[in-house]
């Protein structure tokens, strides 16, 4: 988001109790204390334990004490303006003042002080992100190209659903940690997530409204795709990112969960939801949908996401998910990317082919401070790179990773090029890794 956006200024609606509690009211002449004194409140007829549970804290369909707290909190919102005002309208002036502001009431219960605390804590939590243009350049971000990172976590929006949300899809089940540890840091995860949020997913959601005025729920449907998923992913290597990911969402952008669908679930992750459900408001519970068998999840996936909406790979006749990846994370002249761990104990290798019209660069990224050394070549006899040595010099987590690219000059194709690494450690040294790249480009 431009700063002259998170800035501008948005209209005060004259909202009495009865336009939050769901009826439609209109006045003139008398101030809004008057308007609302002089009205009833449907909301006294109906408890809060009747309300749909989908429907509790949104426009329309608030008690009376929540919308009197609704309008404290804007009073509070316009007196304090800057940066506290701007952290609750974090997805733009487009998103509308009731909308903005009942989202952050509902994270908090409609505790007025809980919810006080915690714009004051995103506001702290956004300082240094905000001053840094919530890192525009996703690959400035990262520390790493866009579409190497996706690589290895693949995570993609693609397609509108029915109610006008975006769809978010995560493949955590092929996550690949150990590549992702040899091409960035924690850290820069975490900027990247703040561009993600800022960035991509806010413009979609501005883009959306231009198109469709009515459209106010700025919230996702998020598909969380397990396929692949062992216990043994689920470390504290893998959870550092999706915590911190998760924090920033929780505390910055409250309530911007719509439905999500857990699909192709293994058999330990459907037991210990069931147990989990068990623990949470009905509200909550009613957004998350658990399903393992494919006939199953797609035809929920299809009452929600019209088929031209939804990818292939899922069930509709949307472009399918790495397509889309490819067409948001190729920049340049890009055309293919293939990526692969070297996990090496003393030597290994790695082969590729590329086509006639095609340029290959090759690069090597990792975190080892044993080191190894790679040559580049061919069965011809054509060597490209040789004894390059690779090796890392830091422990610390946060300092990026090494690379070095192999290639001087693009390899033309056609070829098939193989990558050996001979480790600089002895035998008993540890086997370390290494991320060999393979872009193929256009001339």
């Amino acid at each position: 988001m431009s700063a002259d956006t998170s800035t501008s200024t948005v209209p005060h609606s004259n909202c009495t109790k009865d336009m939050l509690t769901g009826k439609t009211v209109q006045f003139s002449g008398q101030s809004l204390e008057q308007a609302t004194a002089s009205l009833s409140v449907s909301s006294k007829k109906k408890g809060k334990s009747e309300i749909d549970p989908a429907l509790w804290g949104r426009p329309g369909h608030l008690t009376d004490p929540e919308a009197d707290t609704y309008l404290r909190f804007r009073d509070i919102v316009e007196m304090r303006g800057g940066a506290f005002r701007d952290t609750i309208y974090c997805f733009g002036i487009e998103e509308g003042e009731v909308y903005a502001l009942c989202r952050w009431l509902r994270a908090r219960k409609f505790v007025f002080d809980d919810v006080m605390k915690m714009v004051e804590e995103a506001t702290k939590c956004e300082l240094a992100p905000k001053k840094a243009g919530f890192y525009a350049d996703p690959a400035a971000a990262l520390g790493c190209p866009e579409a190497v990172y996706n690589a290895q976590y693949p995570q993609v929006y693609s397609g509108i659903a029915k109610n006008g949300s975006p769809v978010f899809f995560s493949k955590i089940g092929v996550l690949n940690i150990d590549a992702v540890e040899c091409i960035t840091t924690v850290s820069n995860i975490v900027k990247y997530h703040w561009y993600v949020m800022m960035h991509d997913y806010a413009n979609r959601l501005r883009e959306h409204k231009k198109e469709d005025p009515t459209f106010n729920k700025f919230e996702c449907v998020c598909v969380l795709d397990l396929a692949g998923l062992t216990v043994g992913q689920l470390n504290s290597r893998t959870m550092a990112i999706t915590k911190e990911q998760s924090a920033i969402d929780s505390l910055c952008f409250p309530e911007t969960l719509n439905k999500m669908f857990i699909v192709n679930s293994p058999r330990f992750f459907s037991a210990s939801w069931s147990v989990i459900k068990g623990w949470l408001d009905a509200r909550t519970a009613n957004k998350v949908e658990v399903i393992s068998s494919r006939k199953a999840w797609e035809k929920s996936l299809l009452e929600y996401i019209a088929p031209d909406q939804l990818p292939a790979d899922y069930g509709g006749s949307g472009p399918i998910t790495q397509e889309t990846m490819e067409k948001q994370g190729f920049t340049g002249k890009l055309k293919r990317l293939k990526t692969e761990v070297l996990y090496l104990r003393t030597t290994g290798s790695v082969t590729y082919d590329i086509y006639p019209g095609e340029e290959l660069e090759v690069a090597v990224h990792t975190r080892s401070i044993i080191g190894a050394k790679f040559t580049l070549s061919n069965s011809s006899g054509t060597t490209w790179a040789n004894d390059v040595v690779v090796k890392h010099n830091s422990e610390d987590a946060e300092i990026m990773p090494t690379n070095v690219t192999l290639t001087k000059t693009n390899i033309k194709g056609p070829a098939t090029v193989e990558v050996k690494a001979k480790s600089l450690g002895g035998r008993f040294s540890g086997s370390t890794n290494y991320l060999v790249i393979f872009s193929v480009k256009n001339p």
